[in-house]
C-alpha cells in the first residue's frame, strides 16, 4: 500500500453548501473529507435546522451537526434580501460547486436559480436534491427521508408480512444515499467540465436513490407481475439467508447465496445429505421449502452460542456475522484495526467518537479535520479574504441582517 503524500484528491475545489439537514449537505461533507473547501451558507441568527436536530451537546450544537458538517466553514447570509443575493453571486463566481436541497422553485423565487447562476459562473456544477426532483407532477411537493422510503418502495418491504410496514433501519437512509449519489454526480460533472469547459446541474429526487437499489423489484414486476411482500429478515430468491437466534440469546446473520455455500452449511449442521442431490440441493428447492429450511438452521443455531457459530462458519467458509448493537461495534477488534471509529478532539466538547471517512485511499486519503463549525465562524475570513469586503462593510451587512 502506498504511503500518503499529504495531498487530497479535491484540493483546490471550492463548494458552496446552501442546503439544510442531511441530503445535499452530506454530499458536501463527503467532498470536504477529501480536500474540497466547503463553505456552509446559513440563515443569520438561525443556521441550518440540523443544528437543532438530534442530541444536543454541552457546546449547544447537536451530535448530527457536529458529525455531518465536519470539515466545513460557516458564513451567514439571507438570500431573501437583495444584498444577500448579490453577495451570494460573488461567492458563486469564486466557486466550483453549489449544493442545495430547497423545495423545487425556492432558489428561483429568490433570483438565484440555475439559469441565473450559470450566467454568473458558466463552469458551475450545481447539485439539486429535492423530494421528487425538479420535474414531474410531484415536483412541488415537500419531502423528507421517511417519505422517500415510502414512495421509493423500501418501506413496503420492511417488516413482517402480517404486520404494518416499519422504518427500514433509519428514516434518514434516503438522505445519506442521495448525498452519496450526489457526490458521485458532482465528481462526474467536474470530470465533464474538465473535458468540455462547461458546468451543469445534477437533479436527484430523494426517492430515486431508494428505488435504484431495490435489486430485481422492477424487472420482476414487469416480467411476471410479481409484487414482492414483506418477508421479515428473509431474502427473496435464496434460502437460508436470514437472521437466526443463538443459545446465548443473541442473533446471527447467515447468507447462503448459492448451492455450494449451502452444502458447506448442511455438512456443518450434520445434514449433508439434504444438499447436493438431496431434497434441498438447489436454490429453487430451498425456496419452495423456505419455512422448513429456516427451521432446520434455527434448530442448529439455537443449540450453540454466537461465538461458537461464528467460529464454525468461519472455518467452513460459510458467510456469517453477528448482529451488532452499537456497543458491540465499539468493542469489536476489526473495527478498531481498521480505524472505523475516529475519536476527534474538539475544543468545544472534548474528544468524541464519529464514523471515520469512507472510502479509504492509499495515497491521498481523506480525513476529519474538525467537527461542524459554530454559526458564522468563517465570516471575516471568507467575506474579507475571499471576497475582499472590508471590516466596515461586514459590520454594515451584519447590522442590516444580511449576514
Amino acid at each position: 500500500m502506498s504511503e500518503s503524500n499529504g495531498a487530497r484528491p479535491l484540493d483546490g475545489v471550492r463548494v458552496i453548501d446552501v442546503a439544510t439537514f442531511i441530503a445535499a449537505p452530506f454530499c458536501a461533507t463527503l467532498l470536504a473529507e477529501f480536500g474540497a473547501e466547503v463553505i456552509k451558507v446559513e440563515l443569520p441568527g438561525v443556521g441550518d435546522p440540523l443544528r437543532n436536530f438530534g442530541t444536543r451537546t454541552d457546546c449547544g450544537e447537536t451530535l448530527p451537526w457536529l458529525s455531518e458538517s465536519r470539515n466545513k466553514r460557516s458564513v451567514t447570509l439571507d438570500l431573501r434580501k437583495p444584498e444577500g443575493v448579490a453577495l451570494f453571486k460573488k461567492l458563486i463566481a469564486e466557486s466550483d460547486v453549489l449544493c442545495e436541497n430547497f423545495q423545487t422553485g425556492t432558489l428561483e423565487s429568490w433570483g438565484v436559480g440555475w439559469e441565473t447562476l450559470k450566467e454568473v459562473n458558466p463552469a458551475l456544477v450545481m447539485l439539486r436534491v429535492t423530494g421528487y426532483g425538479q420535474t414531474g407532477p410531484y415536483a412541488g411537493r415537500p419531502g423528507f427521508g421517511r417519505i422517500a422510503n415510502a414512495f421509493g418502495g423500501l418501506a413496503f418491504l420492511a417488516g413482517y408480512p402480517d404486520r404494518p410496514p416499519v422504518t427500514p433501519g433509519s428514516a434518514t437512509l434516503p438522505d445519506y444515499m442521495s448525498g452519496l449519489f450526489g457526490a458521485f454526480g458532482v465528481l462526474l460533472a467536474l470530470r465533464a467540465r474538465d473535458a468540455m469547459g462547461e458546468g451543469q446541474y445534477i437533479d436527484i429526487g430523494l426517492y430515486e436513490s431508494i428505488f435504484r437499489v431495490l435489486d430485481e423489484l422492477a424487472p420482476k414486476y414487469d416480467k411476471e407481475g410479481y409484487v414482492r411482500q414483506r418477508m421479515g429478515p428473509g431474502t427473496v430468491n435464496t434460502v437460508p439467508h436470514s437472521h437466526y437466534p443463538t443459545q446465548d440469546d443473541r442473533w446471527i446473520a447467515i447468507a447462503c447465496t448459492n448451492d455450494k455455500i449451502f452444502a458447506r452449511l448442511a455438512e456443518l449442521m450434520g445434514q449433508g445429505d439434504v444438499a447436493g442431490e438431496g431434497r434441498f440441493g438447489t436454490i429453487d428447492q430451498r425456496a419452495a421449502a423456505r419455512a422448513e429450511v429456516d427451521a432446520m438452521v434455527t434448530d442448529w443455531t439455537s443449540a450453540r452460542t454466537r461465538d461458537e457459530i461464528l467460529s464454525l462458519c468461519e472455518e467452513a467458509q460459510v458467510p456469517c456475522g453477528p448482529i451488532y448493537a452499537v456497543d458491540e461495534i465499539f468493542e469489536d477488534p476489526h473495527y478498531a484495526a481498521r480505524d472505523n471509529i475516529d475519536f476527534v478532539e474538539d475544543e468545544r466538547i472534548g474528544k468524541l467518537a464519529f464514523p471515520n471517512v469512507v472510502p479509504r485511499l492509499s495515497a491521498t486519503p481523506g480525513g476529519i479535520d474538525h467537527l461542524g463549525p459554530s454559526l458564522g465562524e468563517g465570516i471575516e475570513d471568507i467575506y474579507g479574504t475571499l471576497l475582499g469586503l472590508g471590516a466596515e462593510e461586514i459590520a454594515r451587512l451584519r447590522e442590516k441582517g444580511v449576514i
